[in-house]
């Protein structure tokens, strides 16, 4: 469950007393709601199968995936899978082992929602395939915590390069500092830099028209 529209709303009022950088992105960002994913085992799997194919490909292959492990996503069906049959369903040799990895880390789902979050981060990241971006994206979307900030995503570099009016983005590191300054709130203002990012895309795209 993610947080209310309200509380986003609260959250991003907040961050436009801290930064004035995102009360330029809050005037110009209309309200959105949480963009709540599924979570547990299921959920993670689903995401590091959609990565780095097209929504297509990624919606295709997860039907296969699911329909071919008789509907139901499990740790045990996974595991149970040969190489062939993941092959079957459109996962590369990485994705398998990265499934699989999971699926062995399953138990730490029911522990997960009690964790903090730098515990939580921790532990996910541990699992073999789970890279820094995938667990902060998780811990977003999947569980609702306000204070995630995947700064190694290259939309949200983008977003803060278009709202900074720079010339080149500012990298993974130095973002991540920038953000120390946004907490508790570092998930609404990641909201805030993409949703900022969509605004200009489509501005750009209208004057081309």
């Amino acid at each position: 469950m993610g947080p209310t529209d309200a509380e986003i709303q609260t959250a991003r009022r907040a961050l436009a007393k801290i930064d004035p950088l995102l009360a330029k992105a809050d005037a110009l960002v209309p309200q959105t709601s949480w963009r709540v994913r599924e979570g547990g085992f299921e959920g993670l799997v689903h995401q590091i199968v959609a990565q780095q194919v097209s929504i297509a490909s990624a919606a295709a292959i997860w039907a296969r995936f699911k329909e071919g492990l008789g509907g139901t996503l499990t740790p045990e069906g996974v595991l149970a899978a040969d190489d062939a049959q993941m092959r079957a369903f459109g996962l590369s040799r990485q994705k398998i082992r990265y499934a699989r990895a999971i699926a062995e880390a399953a138990p730490l789902f029911a522990e997960l929602p009690g964790l903090p979050d730098d515990e939580a981060a921790r532990r996910l990241t541990a699992i073999t395939g789970v890279g820094r971006w995938t667990a902060e994206t998780y811990l977003l979307f999947s569980e609702g915590r306000l204070d995630f900030f995947p700064a190694g995503d290259v939309a949200l570099q983008e977003g803060y390069r278009l709202l900074e009016g720079a010339d080149a983005r500012t990298g993974e590191k130095a973002l991540y500092a920038v953000a120390e300054a946004w907490r508790p709130y570092r998930g609404v203002a990641a909201l805030l830099l993409w949703g900022y990012y969509g605004v200009m895309r489509q501005r750009a795209t209208e004057a081309t028209v």
